[in-house]
């Protein structure tokens, strides 16, 4: 698969302009002048994880009658918002969370939020991905980004979801939350025709009242976190199936919904390949016509429908369609439980904090060279040298993993292996 446009690689000279300007932008925030190129190796903006907790609240007591109904007469409120508000590109609050930010954060905090962020990409390929989102409108694209900053440390708490992981949740007794990957309401398995991770969503096995919404939302951003540690240039994006067969109209709940699709559009940008409706009854159809008025253009132009096999082989190779979806591959989903002492390396704190340590230096060398970049002073041998210090920062990556992220069931099938390799045909037949 080529890669894409406005990418690593693929920038134009407009493109790459860009790309210093919000750099430029960034250090700004990050409380690092271009001019001083020392201040990176002061504060390489990474630190050990903390402890604290990240519980979902409890259930809460919804009567089902009527849910339907008032599901559909809430939804319509929000898409006639919507519509009045077309020419408003900013419809989270991006610009006003960044100002909150950078009131409430420290420059140093923000610049550890986004080198935790970082993780195994390119750190300039995350800034394109905001970059792309805004049509490469610097202002806008540092805000979004800050603002995800933000939402990730102080709203989300991201990392603490990551570091605790299914077993975090299962040690606290969350039954709410194990409820969900025992399941399987969304499960990541296999690729699809252009070899984009697939995420599958079960919709019949959703019940609204088994959990609350922090809950769902825990578990979407787990799910989607771990889907990102399965990028792999130059495929930097994923497809969601939403299967729709089999499911009630008393259980359609499109708060999970509006929460993904809130993250695809404001903290997880440019990461939504294709998304397909598959086998939507009669009654979706109303609702539709209402999330679409919700939905940014891009993001509804990557919506497809489809209601046979035939139409599915069009996104998932037809040999690779589990029966479950109506194909050939007698597959099961099977939850494997966490394992005795898995994350046991999480609690050698000397290692991971010397692993910390040594990631900042690496960072501090990308910093150092960027910033060399922002103002004109890299030729083509520092150049190479920016591009190869990321790729020493994404292997990097996977020797901290293991003490800042617990092992979820994607690790203890095969898909994501420990040295960071993705093998999307581990549970395939040999």
């Amino acid at each position: 698969m080529p890669v894409a446009p406005g990418r690593v690689g693929t920038l134009t000279d407009e493109q790459s302009e860009k790309l210093r300007e919000m750099w430029a932008a960034a250090f700004k925030v990050f409380g690092q002048t271009v001019s001083n190129t020392n201040s990176a190796a002061s504060s390489p903006g990474l630190k050990p994880p903390s402890t604290g907790e990240a519980n979902g609240s409890p259930v809460s007591s919804v009567s089902k009658r009527g849910r339907f109904a008032r599901m559909l007469s809430r939804t319509k409120s929000e898409a006639s918002l919507q519509e009045t508000s077309t020419a408003n590109t900013d419809k989270y609050g991006a610009s006003a969370a960044y100002k909150e930010a950078l009131a409430q954060q420290s420059p140093a905090e923000i610049r550890q939020t986004f080198w935790s962020m970082v993780k195994a990409d390119h750190p300039d390929a995350l800034l394109l991905r905001f970059l792309r989102a805004r049509k490469w409108d610097v202002q806008k694209a540092l805000e979004m980004m800050i603002a995800t900053n933000h939402w990730r440390g102080k709203v989300m708490e991201v990392e603490k979801i990551v570091e605790r992981g299914e077993a975090g949740f299962l040690e606290d007794g969350d039954e709410a939350f194990m409820l969900q990957v025992r399941k399987g309401k969304s499960i990541l398995h296999g690729t699809d025709v252009e070899g984009r991770p697939i995420c599958l969503v079960r919709s019949r096995l959703h019940r609204p009242a088994e959990q609350s919404a922090k809950t769902m939302e825990q578990f979407t951003v787990l799910t989607m976190e771990t889907a990102r540690l399965m990028l792999r240039g130059p495929i930097d994006t994923a497809t969601v199936i939403f299967d729709l067969n089999g499911i009630e109209a008393k259980y359609m709940d499109l708060t999970p919904v509006r929460f993904i699709i809130k993250c695809f559009e404001a903290h997880y940008p440019e990461s939504l390949g294709t998304c397909c409706i598959y086998g939507a009854p009669w009654f979706f159809r109303p609702i539709w016509s209402i999330v679409k008025g919700l939905l940014d253009p891009v993001v509804a132009a990557k919506i497809k429908f489809a209601n046979s096999q035939q139409e599915l082989s069009e996104i998932i190779p037809q040999s690779d369609i589990i029966k479950e979806l109506g194909g050939p591959r007698a597959w099961e989903y099977e939850y494997i439980e966490p394992v005795e002492g898995e994350n046991d390396r999480q609690k050698d704190t000397a290692t991971r904090d010397r692993l910390i340590a040594e990631r900042g230096e690496i960072v501090d060398k990308f910093v150092a060279l960027t910033q060399q970049w922002v103002a004109g002073q890299q030729d083509e041998k520092s150049e190479a040298d920016r591009h190869a210090v990321a790729k020493e920062l994404e292997q990097d990556y996977w020797r901290l993993d293991p003490y800042v992220r617990a092992r979820t069931h994607y690790d203890r099938v095969g898909y994501i292996e420990s040295d960071g390799a993705y093998n999307p045909r581990a549970t395939f037949p040999s």
